[in-house]
């Protein structure tokens, strides 16, 4: 494909798309606010209730049971939690984003990486994530 030809299709795309993060990521996302989800998950660890990994996180929206989702960015392939985001937004559940699936891992207590988790029981964490909520709803509009 010739030179031009390319930049003719990119220049057609230039606007839509999203170069850096993944397809999954429906908005963007402060330090502060990923900091704050650090957090919570930590209240969340000691005194509720976490659910680990993909499949535990769809189960946990799918029975309407899950307070906050959260996915890490670094997740590759990204087709992984692609319905995540969807399925968040029908049932509506607020979910947020962290850059890394280590320190999510880590902020849920456990030492391996996690592609994403959904909160069950919020614990100490209510205030916190009814912030994140809020914080998050305003992002989404």
């Amino acid at each position: 494909m010739s030179t031009n030809r390319l930049q003719s299709i990119k220049g057609d795309y230039e606007g839509e798309i999203n170069m850096g993060k993944p397809a999954f990521v429906k908005f963007e996302q402060s330090k502060e606010l990923a900091d704050r989800v650090y957090e919570a998950l930590e209240l969340a660890r000691n005194s509720g209730k976490i659910r680990r990994g993909v499949n535990e996180t769809t189960k946990a929206i799918e029975r309407g049971v899950a307070k906050l989702v959260v996915m890490a960015e670094d997740v590759t392939p990204e087709e992984i939690l692609m319905h995540l985001p969807i399925l968040c937004q029908e049932k509506q559940v607020p979910f947020a984003y962290v850059p890394s699936k280590l320190e999510l891992g880590k902020a849920s207590g456990i030492e391996v990486p996690t592609s994403s988790l959904a909160v069950t029981e919020e614990g100490e964490a209510k205030k916190h994530i009814l912030d994140i909520s809020s914080k998050v709803k305003a992002l989404l509009k």
